[in-house]
């Protein structure tokens, strides 16, 4: 089973290494690894070229995003299993894509999720908050309930089925992505582990503002997959996060 994994960047020198060495340290060898970054000009295309007999394929061109990146990312794939890490981001050991393979099993599995750390930028070993994802459910899907998009492996037959990101969503990209692949039925696994180490920060939560467009854009996500979006949606969606909280004080 082959394993594609795809890191999307953009001016990322002060954390691209990281991210790349915790990908080529996987104990798993049928590993394609794909690097789309979007015309850097501070020194990542030069990090990464030190590595470049190691990855798979490297493309460095403007892009319109970080969605648009990672669909060109997939639409380069040629592995049975996409996975999507950050630069910013990193696995939390060696074995992660191994336990991956191991969780597909014989092939019954669409996806497989786990949780995700996150720290602040420079405390790597503190965590900030700890998405335990738990298991799957419809209900808590009108929760506002998503598994963590960083720590979510798919077969990439589940992209040419029924798409790839929409840039329109902005933001909330991942979260109209997602919904669209549980409405139709996905088959998901979840193993109750940390897979990722993400960095804390994010383009939808630098102000309230963009807080309120991507909540939004959650809304609309419902809609144009033809439901009506659950009452109090948003409301508990931003309740359930709470509990990430207090995930980190049992973590740490």
């Amino acid at each position: 089973m082959k394993i594609s994994i795809i890191t999307v960047c953009y001016n990322s020198a002060s954390t691209i290494e990281r991210a790349i060495k915790s990908v080529l340290s996987q104990d798993y060898s049928n590993i394609e690894y794909i690097i789309i970054d979007g015309g850097s000009t501070d020194g990542t295309v030069e990090i990464i070229n030190k590595y470049k007999d190691k990855i798979t394929q490297f493309v460095s061109e403007k892009d319109e995003g970080i969605y648009d990146a990672m669909n060109k990312g997939i639409a380069l794939a040629t592995g049975d299993i996409v996975g999507i890490l950050n630069s910013d981001d990193f696995y939390a050991d060696n074995f992660i894509l191994s336990e991956i393979a191991n969780a597909f099993g014989g092939g019954m599995i669409d996806a497989v999720y786990g949780n995700v750390a996150y720290f602040i930028s420079g405390k790597e070993g503190k965590i900030f908050r700890y998405w335990k994802a738990g298991e799957f459910s419809q209900a808590k899907i009108k929760n506002g309930w998503m598994p963590p998009h960083p720590a979510f492996f798919v077969k990439k037959d589940w992209y040419k089925r029924y798409g790839n990101f929409r840039l329109d969503f902005g933001t909330s990209a991942d979260y109209e992505l997602l919904l669209r692949f549980m409405l139709a039925g996905i088959k998901m696994k979840y193993v109750n582990k940390t897979f990722v180490n993400m960095q804390a920060g994010g383009a939808s939560g630098k102000s309230f503002l963009a807080r309120w467009r991507a909540w939004q854009m959650i809304r609309k996500a419902w809609t144009v997959n033809n439901k009506r979006p659950p009452l109090f949606l948003i409301e508990r969606r931003i309740l359930s996060k709470f509990t990430q909280f207090i995930f980190r004080r049992i973590s740490n």
